[in-house]
């Protein structure tokens, strides 16, 4: 073994080179400190399960969304993607995008007019700048609208497809006639000369009961074809007005109300009842039924009588000469 000492530079610093068996090694002196300790953030990261390089390409993913998150908010800030947008918009109606046509689908009854005026009176009437959910807004504020569907149809056409709402009755309020749906909303305005094969409601907020009435004759389909109106009297019942001419008063409640009905139509089919020049009808109390004849009903009194007592009835019958007041 032996040891060579080497002066390099004159610092007086020597390395020593031991030589052993045709071998040499260098002994470096360790650095003053010891080893550098990791920081509190280096051990989080080294625990969690992801590797170095994955996690130096996540933070730099984090980096890049946070500047492009400060850019479009400084962007939106000034205004430039909406400028951005309309520009677009301008020129896609340059370019031929923008309404022109408009085809309505759906309509039977309604007048197509307001459909157009909707449509086309648009500020802004780029294909591109078209607010559909606030057309299809506008669109049901049309009393015959129930429900609309809007798309685009490119290049120029916007295709309006209507779900009408369907008449059920004519509603007679104040000296005025009007269609109304099943909801009681009214359609249009309508002339008496004008009155389509619907019943007639009559009456404050008879319109609103026009559900119910259509329930209530659920329960006698086989008057149906004969009804000619209903009188929402008093906010809280029925009387029903028959095309031969006649009335029937029922009493309040829905239930109470087709309880009566059902029960009318089965002495009807007994007895007839209808046609036979009675004036009303009144089965308001549950315990009797009234039969008012005309004044001058003369023999047809003994004669309704007779057939009004026919049959299995659950009350008498009452007949009572004269209009009711």
């Amino acid at each position: 073994m032996s040891e060579t000492r080497i002066r390099r530079g004159g610092t007086g610093r020597l390395s020593t080179t031991r030589v052993s068996s045709g071998r040499s090694k260098t002994m470096a002196r360790p650095r003053a400190g010891g080893a550098k300790k990791k920081t509190g953030l280096g051990r989080l990261l080294a625990m969690v399960p992801i590797s170095p390089a994955t996690q130096h390409r996540l933070a730099t993913g984090a980096i890049v969304l946070a500047v492009v998150g400060i850019g479009w908010g400084v962007a939106s800030f000034f205004g430039l993607p909406g400028m951005a947008r309309m520009e677009i918009a301008e020129m896609a109606s340059r370019a031929g995008f923008q309404v022109e046509k408009v085809e309505v689908r759906g309509v039977e009854r309604m007048d197509e007019l307001p459909v157009y005026n909707i449509a086309l009176g648009q500020v802004d009437r780029s294909m591109l700048n078209l607010d559909l959910s606030n057309l299809r807004s506008e669109m049901l504020k049309l009393a015959w609208v129930k429900d609309a569907r809007i798309s685009r149809r490119l290049p120029d056409t916007l295709v309006v497809d209507i779900v009408e709402r369907q008449p059920v009755a004519v509603w007679q309020h104040d000296g005025r006639l009007a269609l109304i749906d099943v909801t009681g909303q009214p359609l249009e305005g309508i002339r008496p000369s004008e009155l389509p094969d619907l019943p007639l409601v009559v009456g404050p907020r008879a319109n609103l009961q026009t559900g119910q009435l259509t329930k209530l004759m659920d329960a006698a389909p086989s008057l149906k074809p004969v009804l000619a109106g209903a009188t929402w009297v008093g906010n809280r019942r029925w009387d029903l007005r028959f095309q031969s001419g006649e009335t029937l008063s029922l009493p309040e409640g829905q239930e109470q109300a087709a309880a009566a009905l059902v029960e009318f139509t089965r002495l009807d089919g007994i007895n007839r009842l209808l046609g036979r020049g009675i004036v009303r009808f009144d089965m308001r109390d549950p315990d009797k039924f009234v039969l008012r004849l005309p004044k001058d009903a003369g023999a047809k009194t003994n004669a309704a009588k007779s057939d009004a007592q026919d049959g299995d009835k659950p009350a008498p019958a009452a007949i009572v000469s004269g209009e009711d007041t």
